[in-house]
């Protein structure tokens, strides 16, 4: 902040400051820069990401909340999801509240990751 006002301040020999200042400006833009592609970018693409995954979600798909509960979903309501978790038990959750989808109702892979390096049987 004060090297910002110092550049702000004619040097006192009576040179010209601008160029002073021009680099200042320049430095302020590449610093802007520098944060939109690496935070703010990022941060907007994982979100886009996370609205596709959210409106993607089907009646069957087994799925993880963000509070680690695992379950299946039963119905779908536009701003909530009913979840089984066990049998006879059905839970109402916001669909914020949907982590990941661990298996969509068509795929016929388990629940299970397979270890590297070994193979089915």
């Amino acid at each position: 902040m004060f090297h910002f006002l110092l550049a702000m301040t004619p040097p006192p020999d009576g040179q010209g400051g601008g160029g002073s200042l021009v680099s200042t400006l320049i430095m302020f833009g590449a610093i802007f820069a520098i944060f939109y592609f690496m935070i703010i970018r990022p941060q907007q693409k994982r979100q886009k990401e996370r609205d596709k995954l959210l409106s993607a979600i089907q009646k069957g798909d087994k799925i993880i909340t963000s509070g680690g509960m695992y379950g299946t979903v039963a119905s779908l309501e536009e701003k909530t999801v009913i979840i089984t978790a066990a049998d006879n038990v059905k839970l109402k959750f916001d669909r914020s509240a949907i982590a990941t989808v661990v298996a969509a109702k068509g795929d016929k892979e388990t629940e299970k990751p397979q270890i590297e390096g070994t193979s089915k049987s």
